[in-house]
């Protein structure tokens, strides 16, 4: 962003020049003004959509666009962040509005479809994808489609679909991730496995899918913790996701061994996993 003293150098350096120019020196140096805040604006923008809180991004472009409604960046603001403040109901009518709009981009139209998705509205997020032209391949639009494929349990497709978005990014822990999440829901418990730990390999951070795969692992009948990177924390709760796992599957002796090392390892009181104990004894004592 300019910094003001670099704004005040230029403006009075249009001014001054434009005294010296022909009459219409005052036409030019508002043209020159409005050039500036129309930087300036567009500056602000990119900050309320990347750094600020969504709930006042939301705030800033509505206020704007009571000025200026017929901006479609501004509409396309607004709809971004309504997203990003997971207000989906209210961010489908804001892309639809961008969408309907003759400067629309195939991007407008995959944001749509996510925001549908988001609201749970699966059969008018496949149609708003199926338009899109299939040369417009990134990322987002086959990891929407691969999820769109999963809810039909088109299976083939969403692997495709899936494999084809983790080739078109840098960062594919979280599709991993969604992709062994696929399997998982299937029962190709060693096929997840497997993703779950792609995904961590590509983010270490990510418990999501270390608890994932602590359930392909469990679901296997297999009850050690995988060798990961994991905090004391992570690990307390990984072996309490497993012992969860032993119990359902009837394998109680090795879910009550489990809970109460999840209980011994966690550093502060494990809430969650004294509950399972004591509701697992009582029901083994009735």
């Amino acid at each position: 962003m300019r910094h003001p003293h670099v704004l005040t150098l230029l403006i009075a350096g249009t001014i001054g020049l434009s005294a010296c120019s022909k009459p219409d020196g005052e036409a030019e140096v508002n043209r020159a003004l409005n050039d500036l805040n129309v930087i300036d604006e567009s500056n602000l923008n990119d900050v309320m959509l990347q750094a600020a809180d969504p709930n006042e991004a939301v705030a800033y472009f509505n206020r704007t666009l009571q000025e200026q409604p017929e901006r479609v960046d501004l509409q396309r603001g607004l709809a971004s962040s309504l997203t990003r403040a997971g207000r989906s109901t209210e961010a489908v009518p804001a892309w639809e509005r961008v969408v309907a709009s003759s400067a629309a981009t195939d991007d407008d139209r995959v944001n749509l479809a996510d925001a549908l998705i988001r609201s749970n509205d699966w059969d008018r997020a496949e149609t708003v994808l199926d338009g899109i032209p299939p040369t417009h391949e990134t990322y987002r639009r086959y990891r929407l489609e691969a999820m769109v494929a999963d809810s039909n349990e088109e299976w083939d497709k969403a692997d495709s679909f899936y494999e084809t978005a983790v080739g078109l990014t840098t960062t594919p822990a979280a599709v991993l991730n969604n992709w062994g999440y696929s399997k998982l829901s299937r029962g190709d418990y060693s096929g997840a496995e497997r993703l779950f730990g792609d995904a961590i390999t590509h983010d270490q951070t990510m418990f999501t899918a270390k608890n994932n795969l602590a359930l392909a692992r469990g679901a296997q009948r297999n009850y050690e913790l995988p060798v990961i990177p994991m905090s004391q924390t992570e690990r307390a709760q990984l072996l309490h996701t497993l012992a969860l796992a032993a119990i359902k599957q009837n394998d109680v002796a090795t879910g009550r061994s489990l809970l109460r090392e999840a209980i011994d390892t966690h550093p502060q009181h494990f809430e969650a996993a004294v509950r399972s104990l004591r509701a697992l004894e009582d029901n083994v004592q009735n």
